[in-house]
């Protein structure tokens, strides 16, 4: 079958690309850059922008399947090319989609579309969304301002659905850009993280992710959301079991929530002088809130089954040695 994907080179996409390959099917990868090395002769790169009708259109043309993965993050309040990005780039992708008659297509969307300070401790499909109302980053907002964009293409025929992964870790990832939480591992397996903090978030490894897209676009409802959950992981244990698969200690202890909380006025805008934003209210909202995250709708109607953080975080530093990013 031929599939497209859009932001086929970013972190989720090459994991996705590489699942499609192995599942035989033809794939049209497209993103703003087409990288030096491709999973197979099976995946032809298209260069393309998300923005451009036209030309999404033509890299879209033929194929059955569309999965939309381009998006941008920040954890800046507001942003003007990532509103637009992550709004107006769904808009054009669906309407492309529509145009060249695909038979689906699956938004990957996140679970930061929901507001998850204000669910009462359990996130589901059902919980209140990151609306305008929220005073949530303009990433949160932009994701579900997203989702609504893509709801207007599905009331005139498309045949879509949402997904919506927590947070995202394991391998594959891009040697010179680990993500946020990939980057955690390899610096606690390298020594480097004599102390952690408080708290925890629902990890999901993005193989199961790359694997819950494609459920998606055989077992999902269309219009339905489907949170991609994985389980709830303690920093503090992430950083241990990083560090205990390198043969490394780990971090003494943890910082309590209340600490962070406490010194948050303070540390904020220090960390802003120094370029950083790891102690700030938006990358830390999600962990001061720590919502239970519900998947039993992506398992019971997909068929979506996550593996355990212990088997991601090994594999994960696995990878790290297996790559020259971790010395054995």
């Amino acid at each position: 079958m031929k599939v497209a994907v859009t932001g086929a080179a970013g972190y989720i996409g090459t994991n996705l690309l590489h699942q499609l390959v192995a599942d035989g099917h033809e794939v049209t990868a497209i993103d703003r850059a087409v990288p030096a090395l491709t999973p197979s002769d099976c995946v032809t790169w298209v260069e393309g922008d998300v923005l451009d009708l036209d030309g999404m259109a033509t890299a879209l043309d033929g194929a059955e399947v569309v999965y939309h993965l381009a998006a941008m993050i920040t954890l800046k309040q507001e942003d003007p090319v990532v509103w637009r990005l992550n709004t107006e780039g769904v808009a054009t992708v669906a309407e492309a989609a529509l145009t060249v008659g695909a038979r689906r297509m699956v938004h990957c969307s996140s679970v930061h579309s929901f507001d998850q300070t204000n669910c009462d401790g359990v996130l589901s499909e059902t919980s209140p969304r990151a609306d305008d109302e929220s005073g949530l980053p303009v990433y949160d907002r932009s994701k579900y301002a997203g989702e609504l964009e893509l709801d207007r293409f599905i009331d005139k025929g498309l045949d879509a659905v949402k997904c919506n992964p927590t947070g995202v870790y394991g391998p594959v990832d891009h040697a010179g850009r680990l993500s946020r939480l990939n980057k955690m591992v390899r610096d606690s397996a390298l020594g480097r993280v004599p102390l952690s903090v408080g708290g925890g978030f629902d990890l999901v490894d993005v193989r199961d992710v790359a694997n819950g897209l494609v459920l998606a676009s055989t077992n999902g409802r269309t219009g339905e959301n489907y949170l991609l959950a994985g389980q709830m992981v303690q920093l503090h244990e992430l950083m241990k079991l990083g560090a205990r698969a390198a043969g490394r200690r780990g971090p003494l202890f943890a910082v309590p929530l209340w600490v962070l909380k406490a010194i948050m006025p303070i540390a904020e805008p220090i960390g802003s002088l120094f370029g950083s934003d790891v102690m700030s209210e938006s990358a830390l909202g999600a962990i001061f809130a720590q919502p239970v995250v519900d998947s039993s709708k992506a398992r019971t109607e997909l068929g979506y089954k996550p593996r355990s953080s212990e088997e991601t975080i090994r594999d994960l530093v696995a990878y790290y040695v297996r790559t020259g990013l971790l010395d054995r």
